[in-house]
């Protein structure tokens, strides 16, 4: 591992906690720092509008941004491919790169990948989102050969307000998904929004459950310790993700 590595983080405008959360991940590698930028993301929806909001054009200025500053690794902190479709934080992730010259990654890929690292194939799903959102992302996973065998969502779609969820209440539905599904036992949850305050739970959730909690504030920290040649094991008490390698 360098000396230091440096984490730019885009981070949509409106939340308020991925940045702490993230910084906090980060802290426990030594050396490492979180810079972030941000863009205009205030609605999660399937509106004309609220889909707009993720338009390349936004991300990459932001992406320029955190450039200057010279971060070893780009991650876009935001689960919108979810429900966009997972080639579009491919072609993102290879626009920021063209651009800047600087390795990138994503919430979501990093969460596909380490799906793919375990064979995860009966997944829980834990959002703040509204149903039809919801049905997106459970399709799209379905399409890649993943199943969600249990799901809970609260129906949220102004995205400042995912934040004001309670961590009780997010670890209430995690239980209550893992209980829906019976038989057909999830082998990972995950709570699918950056600006959740479900992160710190990870180690309780794994102890009460025994099944792995992939957050995407996690995977985020995950997949750019992995791109910059950082060692994520060092990253202790935020959950098992954290020692897959």
């Amino acid at each position: 591992m360098t000396s230091s590595v440096r984490l730019g983080v885009l981070t949509p405008s409106s939340n308020t906690a991925l940045e702490p959360l993230t910084s906090a991940l980060a802290a426990a590698v030594p050396g490492c720092s979180a810079h972030f930028a941000r863009f205009k993301v205030t609605e999660i929806a399937l509106s004309p509008s609220a889909l707009g909001q993720f338009d390349d054009s936004k991300i990459l200025a932001a992406a320029e941004l955190l450039a200057d500053a010279r971060v070893d690794v780009i991650g876009w902190s935001g689960t919108a491919a979810g429900w966009l479709g997972f080639d579009a934080d491919r072609r993102l992730v290879q626009r920021i790169t063209e651009r800047t010259g600087i390795p990138a990654t994503t919430a979501v890929l990093a969460l596909n990948e380490l799906l793919a690292l375990r064979g995860v194939t009966r997944l829980a799903l834990v959002t703040p989102y509204t149903a039809d959102v919801q049905q997106r992302i459970v399709d799209n996973y379905r399409a890649i050969g993943i199943e969600v065998v249990a799901e809970r969502h609260l129906g949220i779609s102004v995205n400042h307000d995912f934040a004001l969820v309670e961590p009780d209440r997010l670890l209430g539905l995690m239980h209550e998904a893992v209980q829906a599904a019976g038989p057909a036992r999830p082998q990972a949850i995950t709570t699918f929004c950056t600006n959740l305050r479900a992160a710190p739970l990870a180690e309780r959730v794994e102890a009460e459950l025994d099944i792995p909690l992939l957050d995407t504030v996690s995977t985020t920290v995950w997949g750019q310790l992995r791109a910059a040649g950082a060692d994520a094991s060092q990253v202790r008490g935020w959950g098992r993700l954290f020692g897959w390698q």
